[in-house]
């Protein structure tokens, strides 16, 4: 995800409350969304912030990374003014205090970190609320998984943004860590999905257990038949990849029994949506979008919401 910032503290505070802030703590990366007050359930974020996830983090660590994100994605950006970053992330914009969210979510998938990362946005939440995707979360989604308690909280938020966007049926391609597959069925009930190494992940894999494969760059090469030893796993890493999707898409579709949309989020999604031969949509805030659609719907929030075309 890049990091982008698309709004201003105006925009952020127009409707006299505060932000709310999503954060999605992935195996890999780290990723921050900043919601506007009075945002409904399809906006989009104000702005983005990346960086990578660490193997350890106390509480005041995550703390001092959500502030700097917060103080870039609030700052003035027309003002060119830069803050230190947080490791493997990049700052852009400033701020003159230390914003305070209304309220925040979290999603996180690697346990050591969740507690930290609790305190940590308690602590930037007074008198508000903040939200840990799990157990006791409304979600207000159908779960035809045998054990729902099993399903990560990243993959709930990518089912709920892309039901809410695109309607149902509708598949998620998510690329991380691990490459997982989401489908929802007709009556908009999450049916289950699958589970695979990501491209990285394999990638990496093939170079640290053949002693002599290199590691490679992730883009796809010129043809199938590499010249090459890194373009031949180029093309078993990359194209392998978009064959195993279109391959996978096949049979959900053939499962489902119809065609339905097919949304492609996460780390090279758009690199890969050109390779596929089905139709995708590249969507690169679904998780945050579904992360704050949870928000909304955990507390008491009005408004008509209306479908994306």
């Amino acid at each position: 995800m890049a990091h982008e910032v698309r709004g201003v503290e105006g925009e952020v505070r127009s409707a006299g409350g505060a932000a709310v802030l999503a954060v999605d703590v992935g195996n890999t990366s780290t990723s921050f969304g900043l919601f506007g007050a009075g945002a409904d359930a399809l906006a989009e974020p104000l702005g983005t912030w990346e960086v990578t996830t660490p193997q350890r983090l106390t509480p005041d660590e995550a703390r001092i990374q959500a502030q700097q994100a917060l103080a870039c994605l609030l700052g003035d950006v027309a003002g060119g003014t830069t803050l230190p970053a947080p490791a493997g992330g990049e700052a852009r914009g400033h701020s003159a205090g230390r914003p305070v969210p209304m309220g925040a979510i979290l999603s996180c998938v690697v346990p050591s970190l969740s507690a930290a990362w609790e305190d940590a946005l308690r602590s930037l939440c007074p008198g508000g609320r903040a939200l840990l995707v799990g157990p006791g979360l409304r979600t207000g989604l159908p779960m035809r998984y045998k054990d729902p308690s099993e399903v990560g909280p990243d993959r709930i938020a990518d089912v709920l943004a892309a039901r809410e966007s695109y309607g149902s049926p509708v598949v998620v391609v998510d690329f991380g860590t691990t490459m997982n597959v989401e489908v929802v069925d007709a009556a908009g009930a999450f049916d289950g999905g699958i589970i695979a190494p990501g491209l990285a992940l394999g990638a990496t894999a093939l170079s640290r257990a053949a002693a002599r494969l290199p590691v490679i760059e992730l883009r796809a090469p010129e043809r199938a038949i590499g010249r090459s030893t890194r373009e031949a796993m180029q093309s078993g890493v990359v194209l392998g990849e978009v064959a195993r999707v279109d391959g996978l898409v096949d049979r959900v579709f053939s499962e489902l029994g119809q065609v339905a949309p097919v949304v492609l989020t996460g780390d090279h999604a758009g690199q890969l949506a050109a390779l596929l031969a089905h139709e995708v949509r590249v969507d690169e805030t679904l998780t945050l979008r579904g992360l704050h659609q949870l928000f909304l719907s955990n507390v008491e929030r009005g408004g008509q919401r209306q479908r994306r075309a």
